[in-house]
This record gives structure tokens, sequence and C-alpha cells, in this order.
């Protein structure tokens, strides 16, 4: 297939990450020609979201992986005398410290029939020793090696051009399986490659259960297909960066979401609702009706402080957590508003910081739903993918291409151009669970928590949880994705949070009903390099048209990501419109066709602005509601 692959492009990015991925989608748009390539196995990088079994998969390879040097003169006749090489790596070294541990019931009976299938670890979180663990927790029985190359062409498909389609929002619980997008140009596959034969329905298991309650490991491989388990945990703003972009772009028809409905707060050892809009607010028990007053009166304040500077004059200096002492706010809402509205740090965010963070938190409320988040069914992994939308070429013979504009994501860089960087880490758990933190009539609740830190040098851990309507995992259970910026490894700093929300999950307990705590089924801990705001000039001997991609941020958005993708656009095509929708097929003119100006002023474009409009009239009404 070498030999049908152009032997120049106006931009080539490497890596499949958020940020590369709109970039090449954006490029494409503009009329570049981009090839787009990523040596691994399967899309998004340290975005990707994996099922259960290519989970294990991927933290075998991540076990097994060592740096290749090749002396192969394959690649190494290509470079012409006045050139200089860059070796790029072949080892990702950006996740460290991963421990597995999994406490549900083995069943010696039942057969695992997934690939990739782990044997118990017995150990107790609060027990068990971090090297033991990490050895004994891959035990895959099938293996699995890396694709030599994988080349991807991006290809334009027309959207359509029905405006009310610009973002769909599920709000119900979605019960049919993943689809592929194929067209006659494009056959798209809307999971990642590594799992595309797990894309077929599946049947529900009707095997009664042995036990009540009871959730085996065997269980868990068997359903594996239905888990989609994000390595980065994020959501999106309902006015956020990304949200406008998928709109503008068109992009959105490839994707579904559903509203977070509920944000919780952690006090006292307890978990608890926290009230949203107006409604909320005053239909709320946890507050006294002084209280409610406070809170209404503060917040109409903050969605328009910037006209009142004299209330946080004086104040810019000090942290949002003093300066919220200084209002007429009691401890509680203040609580409220640090850790669950603002969703700031008590010692690292000014005064302006925290009332930007909750001027845009009541902005976005209102949009698609209660709350200002949504969440992308089957997994933060579907959004690079949705820019991603290409024809694989495979390509293992080399081949020499030439390119005005390189884009490559960081942990491509090899040690050597690295050495002056100083990465920060991101610490993530990942839990499969039997029951919501927080029970309610309804058990197909999406919630985020704030757990604030508790000594000195540490962070906040944020928590996520997820029920199977998000089809990211089995009927019966959650997935929680805990994150913090690391100041330990994973397990030290998210673990004290872990024993505070949930129980390990053992024999003993099955008997017992009135355990008050969720139990955990399975856990993942890793550290994940966050190499974002990095400066160019920190990587040694980088030429001028190459240009780095960073990896996922600590953030809760995806604005980092876009923010970096248009910067890095408007460098390579200056004063071009950034991610432009695609024409509408009524508008493309072909060889012979006469002009119709009647088609042309009902395009897309004008539709899709007339829906916006729409959308954000009845939006003010709503936050007007919600102030």
């Amino acid at each position: 297939m070498a030999d049908t692959l152009p032997s120049e492009f106006d931009v080539i990015v490497i890596g499949t990450g958020l940020p590369e991925s709109i970039i090449a989608a954006a490029c494409s748009r503009s009329g570049r020609r981009v090839l787009h390539v990523d040596s691994r196995s399967y899309y998004g990088g340290n975005w990707a979201s994996f099922s259960f079994s290519g989970l294990l998969s991927w933290l075998k390879e991540y076990q097994e992986n060592s740096d290749i040097v090749s002396d192969s003169p394959v690649w190494q006749d290509q470079i012409l005398e006045n050139e200089e090489a860059i070796a790029l790596s072949r080892k990702d070294k950006t996740i460290q410290h991963v421990e597995v541990f999994c406490y549900a019931s083995q069943d010696l009976h039942e057969d695992v029939e997934e690939a990739g299938a782990l044997q118990k670890n017995h150990a107790l979180v609060t027990s068990a020793n971090s090297t033991e663990a990490a050895d004994s927790a891959f035990l895959p029985t099938e293996d699995e090696s890396l694709s030599t190359m994988s080349c991807e062409m991006l290809t334009e498909q027309t959207p359509s051009s029905d405006p009310e389609n610009a973002l769909e929002v599920n709000g119900a619980e979605v019960t049919g399986e993943k689809e592929n997008h194929c067209d006659d140009k494009t056959c798209v596959p809307s999971t990642s490659a590594e799992d595309m034969s797990e894309n077929v329905p599946i049947a529900e298991d009707t095997t009664e259960q042995p036990k009540k309650n009871r959730i085996t490991y065997s269980q868990i491989i068997k359903e594996g297909r239905r888990f989609n388990i994000d390595l980065v945990s994020k959501l999106l703003y309902s006015r956020g960066l990304l949200i406008d972009l998928l709109i503008k772009s068109n992009v959105s028809r490839y994707a579904e979401f559903k509203n977070i409905t509920r944000i919780l707060a952690f006090r006292e050892g307890r978990v608890e609702q926290v009230p949203c809009s107006r409604a909320d607010v005053f239909n709320s028990k946890q507050l006294t009706m002084v209280e409610k007053r406070m809170l209404m009166k503060f917040l109409t304040f903050c969605m328009e402080y910037e006209k009142y500077p004299d209330e946080y004059k004086g104040y810019e200096e000090i942290t949002f957590y003093e300066y919220l002492k200084t209002q007429k706010l009691t401890p509680n809402l203040q609580y409220i508003v640090m850790h669950s509205i603002a969703m700031t740090s008590e010692t690292a965010s000014s005064t302006i910081d925290g009332l930007k963070a909750t001027k845009n938190f009541l902005h976005c409320l209102g949009r698609y739903g209660n709350t200002p988040f949504l969440f992308p069914l089957y997994g933060q992994g579907e959004l690079p993918q949705c820019f991603c939308r290409c024809k694989a070429i495979i390509d293992q013979f080399g081949q020499r291409i030439i390119s005005e504009h390189f884009l490559v994501e960081d942990s491509y860089f090899p040690e050597n151009m690295c050495s002056r960087v100083q990465y920060r880490q991101i610490s993530r758990a990942v839990l499969i669970t039997d029951r919501s933190v927080l029970k309610t009539d309804s058990d197909q609740q999406i919630s985020i928590l704030t757990v604030p830190a508790e000594e000195p040098g540490t962070f906040a851990v944020r928590v996520i949880e997820l029920c199977s309507s998000t089809m990211t995992c089995m009927k019966g259970t959650y997935l929680v994705h805990l994150t913090c910026t690391s100041s330990k490894t994973a397990r030290e700093d998210l673990e004290s949070v872990v024993q505070k929300l949930f129980v390990p999950y053992t024999e003993m307990e099955i008997e017992n009903e009135q355990v008050e705590k969720p139990r955990i089924l399975w856990a993942l801990y890793f550290n994940m390099r966050d190499s974002s705001d990095i400066s160019r000039s920190c990587y040694n001997d980088l030429p001028s048209n190459v240009y780095v991609c960073s990896g996922p941020d600590c953030g809760l958005g995806n604005d980092n990501a876009v923010k970096q993708a248009e910067t890095l656009f408007q460098e390579i095509c200056p004063n071009e419109d950034f991610c432009p929708p695609p024409p509408n097929p009524e508008d493309i003119i072909l060889d012979g066709d006469s002009l119709q100006p009647e088609a042309s002023e009902s395009s897309a474009i004008p539709e899709a602005n007339s829906e916006t409009f729409k959308e954000s009239t009845n939006l003010g009404n709503l936050e007007e509601s919600s102030e």
C-alpha cells in the first residue's frame, strides 16, 4: 500500500489524541493535505477508552513495552546529506505506578471467555503490598502485539444539514449498541481499532445469579464489552469550547451525550446532593430559608461580578476561600460554593479565579439539563474519533514523505529531546462498584463529587461516577473515576478517599445487606504524565516546523485541548477559520451544474446559526431563573 501513498503532504500529524485529531480535522477542512498517523493499535493515545479486556491488553502492553532501536537501513537510507533525523520513541513512558486489584469473587466453575482475564488478587486495598500487587495483576491469557504502523488519511464526510441534530443529548437510558458510520468513501469505526470485534450486539445474560447482589469476576469478564473505561476522566461544560466546536464543525453528529444528573458534596463523612438551579435551591431541605436567600444573592452577584468591581476590589490578592469568609455566607454555603460550584482549591485559587469559575458554572446551567455538564456516550475516547473520521492505511515498508509542518504528540519525543522538561503528574483510579455512592430511587444517576484535600501539599480529588446508561459499564455496576494532581503515587494519593467512600467486596459482606458504602469489585491505580502548558523552548533542538501537542491535563473540562489546537492551527494556517462546517451537499457545484442561489441561501451554516440563536434565547430565560 505504500506505493499508493502520496509522497508530499502539507501537514503530518503524529498521534490521535484530542488536540491532534482536532488539528488534523481543522487543517483538512481548510483544504490542506493531511497525513494522520499513529503507531498505537488504538485511537486516542491517553484520551482513549477501552473495553475491559482491551484495558487488560493495554496494561500488558505497558508492562512488556520497551524501546525498539532499529538498525535497519530502511528509513536511514531515506535521509539526505543535509538532513538530520529525529528518532521518535516507540515506548510510551507517560504511564507509571500501575496497580490492579480484584475483589470480586472468582467462580472457578465458570469458564472465562473474554481474552485478557486476570486471576483474583485476594489482598485488600488497605494491606496489599504494591509491588506484589503490580506483579500479580497482569495475567492475560492471550498475547496481543502492537501493529507496526497505522497511517490514517483524513477524508471529509458531509454532515446532515438538519440543525436540530447539532448536538444530541440523550436524557433517557440508552439500550442500543454502538454503530459504525459508513458511506461510499469511508467506513468509520466508532470504537478503538483494538476492539473492532466487540461492536456486535450483546444478548442479556439471563443466568440466575447464585446469590443476591453477587457479581463475580467471571461476569465482569464475560460482560467486558459493555465497559468503556477512559484513561482520562473529564466532562464537557455545556457552554465550553469543545461543545461550541462540535456544533460549529458539525462533528457533533458523530456523538451522543448524556446530562450529568447531580452534583454531590462530601461533608462530615456523608455524601449529599448539592442544589444547582434556583428551583433546586428553594426545594432543598439541606438549607435553611435564610441560607437559600444568602446563596441566591451571592450567585446573582457572581453572574455579573464584573459590573460591581467595588464588591471584590481589595480582595484580588487573597484566595477565593478567604474572600468567601468576608461575604454573608454560612460555613455550609462557603463549602458548597467552594467545592461543588467553583470547584477550586482552597489554597491555589485567587478571588478572581473563584469568581470566574462560579460564573462559568452558572453560565452553563440549563443549556442541556439541570447541571452544567455533559458526558459522551461510550466514554471520552469517542471525542478524538469524532474528529478522526478516516480511512486506515497500513504502511510497513517505509516511505519518504515530505511535509511543511509536523505536529507530534509529546510522548513520541525521545528522552534526549525532553531532558529539560519538568512534567507534572496526574493520579488516576478506576473502580468498578456494585452501587452508587448516594442511593436514590433511580439507579441511573451520573454524578460528580469533589473531596477536598485534608493535608497541606495534597490536592482535592474529583470523583465522577457513571451508570450503565452511559454505555461505560455493565448493568448492576457503576464505573467510578478518581482524579487529582499527583503529590505521590496514584494509590498513595487516592487510597484515603477510596476508603472513605467505598469498601472492598468480600464474601462475608455479601450476606450483609445493610452495608452502607458501595463495594469495590475491581480497582486500577496509575499515574499519567501531564504535559500541558509546557513551552516549546523547553524541548532540546526542536526544529521550527515541528509543533508539540500535549497530552491530557488534570482539569475537568477540555478547553485546554481546544485552545492548544486552535493556537497551533493559526500558526500553520494564519487568518483562516478554525474547523469550519463542511459544505452542504446541495451547495456543492459539479462541472456542468448551474448555480442555484436558493440552495445557497438555505445552506447548513445559516440554519445552524439560526438554531444557535434560538437555543441561546431559550437558555437566556433558563439562566435568569437559575441565578
